[in-house]
């Protein structure tokens, strides 16, 4: 049986709750209409969340630009494949869901890139906030209080958009 810790920490975009277990974060939550998936159950931290806290710190203070905490993304071969394009970006840089589309071999399908996307179980630390509509606009965000919370990492990351 895998062990299972959690942890939970203020933000500027609101509470996030990391979920992991011995060697990897499993997922992150952006806190949406005040509540967290877990808020019922206590803390249980370790060392891969205790360096995660640390990073998202430095991320939000603007001292880290990237994120090096392992992370252990669980979702179809697509979901994979989108994700490890996603991971691919860094701070300030963005994509657009046809480049994405065309990056893992499935040119057309940027709402199926969309979906993936919107399911990435690690956003920030893996950027899903970082993919706009191909003229800049911002689309969406599935993340904390959706489009208010991108606009915060875009901006935070310096990502210019189109209005």
């Amino acid at each position: 049986m895998t062990n299972v810790y959690l942890i939970r920490l203020g933000s500027p975009i609101g509470r996030l709750e990391l979920v992991a277990d011995d060697e990897a974060v499993t997922s992150l939550s952006i806190e949406c209409g005040g509540v967290l998936p877990h808020d019922g159950e206590p803390e249980r931290p370790n060392a891969v969340l205790d360096e995660a806290r640390d990073q998202l710190a430095e991320y939000f203070s603007g001292r880290r630009l990237d994120f090096d905490v392992p992370v252990r993304l669980t979702g179809t071969a697509f979901q994979q494949a989108v994700w490890a394009e996603l991971a691919r970006l860094h701070w300030g840089e963005a994509t657009s869901y046809g480049a994405l589309a065309a990056a893992v071999g499935r040119p057309g399908s940027a709402r199926a890139i969309g979906g993936a996307v919107g399911a990435n179980p690690v956003p920030i630390i893996v950027g899903c906030h970082r993919v706009l509509a191909t003229d800049g606009r911002i689309t969406g965000y599935s993340g904390g209080e959706g489009v208010s919370t991108k606009l915060w990492l875009l901006g935070h990351e310096q990502i210019g958009f189109a209005a």
